[in-house]
């Protein structure tokens, strides 16, 4: 009986992670861009949180902090509306 109630919530978590990596995952068509680097602009564009910085030199040097922490917001705002807070 414990197997069978660890199997079942075992499939459970596998099939939540499963959703998630596909939701977070797209499908690769052009239109669904994450990201733009323009460089004439020297401007970065995040298409998925609406975010626009500047100072391409520094992202690609490692200081990726503002995409990350807007990426960051936005997940966890998207799971407190799923949960109704």
């Amino acid at each position: 009986m414990r197997a069978r109630i660890y199997d079942i919530e075992r499939q459970k978590q596998d099939a939540e992670q499963a959703s998630a990596r596909k939701s977070q995952v797209g499908t690769g068509d052009r239109a669904e861009k994450i990201r733009t680097y323009n460089f004439p602009q020297d401007r970065i564009t995040d298409h998925r949180v609406n975010l626009t910085t500047h100072n391409i030199p520094r992202v690609l040097d490692g200081e990726l902090d503002p995409l990350v922490d807007a990426v960051a917001a936005e997940e966890q705002a998207r799971l407190l509306a799923a949960v109704g807070v």
